[in-house]
Protein backbone atom coordinates (compact mmCIF):
# COMPACT_ATOMS: atom_id res chain seq x y z
CA UNK A 1 0.00 0.00 0.00
CA UNK A 2 1.93 3.18 -0.76
CA UNK A 3 2.19 5.84 2.08
CA UNK A 4 0.36 8.74 0.61
CA UNK A 5 -2.77 5.87 1.29
CA UNK A 6 -2.03 5.32 4.90
CA UNK A 7 -2.02 8.51 5.46
CA UNK A 8 -5.47 9.09 4.36
CA UNK A 9 -6.79 6.76 6.62
CA UNK A 10 -9.07 8.69 9.91
CA UNK A 11 -9.62 6.98 12.68
CA UNK A 12 -13.08 5.24 12.98
CA UNK A 13 -13.11 5.84 16.65
CA UNK A 14 -16.54 7.89 17.84
CA UNK A 15 -15.28 11.33 19.54
CA UNK A 16 -17.70 12.03 22.43
CA UNK A 17 -19.00 15.03 20.15
CA UNK A 18 -19.57 12.02 17.68
CA UNK A 19 -21.87 10.20 19.29
CA UNK A 20 -25.69 10.48 18.78
CA UNK A 21 -28.56 8.98 21.29
CA UNK A 22 -31.13 7.01 19.57
CA UNK A 23 -34.23 9.06 19.02
CA UNK A 24 -37.91 7.83 19.26
CA UNK A 25 -39.98 8.35 16.27
CA UNK A 26 -42.77 10.39 16.58
CA UNK A 27 -46.20 11.41 14.93
CA UNK A 28 -44.16 14.48 12.50
CA UNK A 29 -41.25 11.72 11.37
CA UNK A 30 -43.59 9.08 10.15
CA UNK A 31 -45.21 11.99 8.46
CA UNK A 32 -41.73 11.79 6.71
CA UNK A 33 -40.97 8.60 5.68
CA UNK A 34 -45.12 8.75 4.36
CA UNK A 35 -43.82 11.28 2.04
CA UNK A 36 -40.87 9.36 1.11
CA UNK A 37 -42.88 6.46 0.12
CA UNK A 38 -45.34 8.46 -1.50
CA UNK A 39 -42.92 9.83 -3.25
CA UNK A 40 -40.35 6.91 -4.31
CA UNK A 41 -43.54 4.64 -5.42
CA UNK A 42 -43.75 3.54 -8.71
CA UNK A 43 -46.62 4.99 -10.78
CA UNK A 44 -47.34 2.09 -12.64
CA UNK A 45 -47.29 -0.15 -9.45
CA UNK A 46 -48.73 2.56 -6.70
CA UNK A 47 -49.25 1.39 -2.85
CA UNK A 48 -52.71 0.57 -2.09
CA UNK A 49 -54.35 2.89 0.05
CA UNK A 50 -55.25 0.12 2.70
CA UNK A 51 -51.71 -0.04 3.41
CA UNK A 52 -51.02 3.65 4.24
CA UNK A 53 -54.04 3.52 6.24
CA UNK A 54 -52.91 0.12 7.89
CA UNK A 55 -49.53 1.97 8.78
CA UNK A 56 -51.09 5.07 10.09
CA UNK A 57 -53.66 2.80 12.76
CA UNK A 58 -50.31 0.94 13.26
CA UNK A 59 -48.78 3.81 14.27
CA UNK A 60 -51.64 5.61 16.06
CA UNK A 61 -52.39 2.34 18.85
CA UNK A 62 -48.13 2.38 19.21
CA UNK A 63 -48.33 6.26 20.17
CA UNK A 64 -51.62 5.86 22.01
CA UNK A 65 -50.10 2.82 24.11
CA UNK A 66 -46.65 4.77 24.95
CA UNK A 67 -49.04 7.39 26.35
CA UNK A 68 -50.92 4.60 28.59
CA UNK A 69 -47.73 3.39 29.98
CA UNK A 70 -46.33 7.00 30.40
CA UNK A 71 -50.19 7.68 32.53
CA UNK A 72 -50.51 4.13 34.26
CA UNK A 73 -46.71 4.87 35.38
CA UNK A 74 -47.88 8.44 37.02
CA UNK A 75 -50.79 6.59 38.18
CA UNK A 76 -48.72 4.30 40.21
CA UNK A 77 -46.67 6.44 41.99
CA UNK A 78 -49.33 8.51 42.99
CA UNK A 79 -51.09 5.78 44.45
CA UNK A 80 -47.56 4.64 46.32
CA UNK A 81 -47.12 7.98 47.79
CA UNK A 82 -51.07 7.75 48.72
CA UNK A 83 -50.32 4.48 50.61
CA UNK A 84 -47.23 5.99 52.34
CA UNK A 85 -49.04 8.84 53.66
CA UNK A 86 -51.41 6.42 55.50
CA UNK A 87 -48.36 5.07 57.23
CA UNK A 88 -47.38 7.97 58.64
CA UNK A 89 -47.64 7.52 62.74
CA UNK A 90 -48.75 4.15 62.33
CA UNK A 91 -46.72 1.14 64.01
CA UNK A 92 -45.54 -1.15 61.20
CA UNK A 93 -43.23 -4.38 61.00
CA UNK A 94 -40.92 -4.02 57.99
CA UNK A 95 -39.21 -6.65 56.44
CA UNK A 96 -35.30 -5.58 56.71
CA UNK A 97 -33.92 -7.85 53.78
CA UNK A 98 -31.60 -9.61 55.79
CA UNK A 99 -33.53 -12.33 57.20
CA UNK A 100 -35.06 -10.15 60.17
CA UNK A 101 -38.30 -7.02 61.29
CA UNK A 102 -38.19 -4.41 62.77
CA UNK A 103 -41.24 -2.88 64.41
CA UNK A 104 -41.54 0.89 64.86
CA UNK A 105 -43.82 3.79 64.12
CA UNK A 106 -43.90 5.80 60.54
CA UNK A 107 -41.90 9.30 61.30
CA UNK A 108 -41.86 9.76 57.89
CA UNK A 109 -42.10 9.77 54.33
CA UNK A 110 -39.70 10.19 51.89
CA UNK A 111 -39.49 10.34 47.87
CA UNK A 112 -36.48 8.70 45.87
CA UNK A 113 -36.02 8.12 42.41
CA UNK A 114 -37.78 4.85 43.08
CA UNK A 115 -40.28 6.35 44.26
CA UNK A 116 -41.49 6.71 48.54
CA UNK A 117 -40.42 5.14 51.17
CA UNK A 118 -41.41 4.81 54.86
CA UNK A 119 -38.85 5.78 57.76
CA UNK A 120 -39.21 3.89 60.84
CA UNK A 121 -36.34 4.31 63.73
CA UNK A 122 -34.32 6.82 60.99
CA UNK A 123 -33.89 3.76 58.72
CA UNK A 124 -35.55 4.18 55.33
CA UNK A 125 -37.82 1.49 53.92
CA UNK A 126 -39.05 0.49 50.85
CA UNK A 127 -43.15 0.53 50.77
CA UNK A 128 -42.70 -3.44 49.27
CA UNK A 129 -40.58 -3.95 52.70
CA UNK A 130 -44.08 -3.25 55.09
CA UNK A 131 -45.45 -7.08 56.29
CA UNK A 132 -48.20 -5.32 58.73
CA UNK A 133 -49.71 -2.00 59.63
CA UNK A 134 -51.17 -1.78 63.02
CA UNK A 135 -52.75 1.62 64.39
CA UNK A 136 -49.79 3.59 66.67
CA UNK A 137 -50.00 2.87 70.33
CA UNK A 138 -52.55 4.99 72.03
CA UNK A 139 -50.65 7.20 74.56
CA UNK A 140 -51.65 7.50 78.32
CA UNK A 141 -51.11 11.27 78.19
CA UNK A 142 -53.30 12.01 75.65
CA UNK A 143 -56.24 9.93 76.46
CA UNK A 144 -59.25 10.37 78.21
CA UNK A 145 -60.50 7.83 81.32
CA UNK A 146 -62.99 5.24 80.48
CA UNK A 147 -65.61 6.96 83.23
CA UNK A 148 -64.62 10.64 83.93
CA UNK A 149 -65.99 11.97 87.04
CA UNK A 150 -68.21 15.40 87.18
Amino acid sequence: MPISSINSFTSTQPTAASVVTPKTLGSADFMKLLAVQFKSQDPMKPMEDTAFISQMAQFTALQQSQSLTTEMAKLSTGQQLATANTYLGQQVTVDTGKGGTVNGLVSAVQINKDGPSIVVGGVTYPLSAVLLVQPAPASTANSLPANPSV
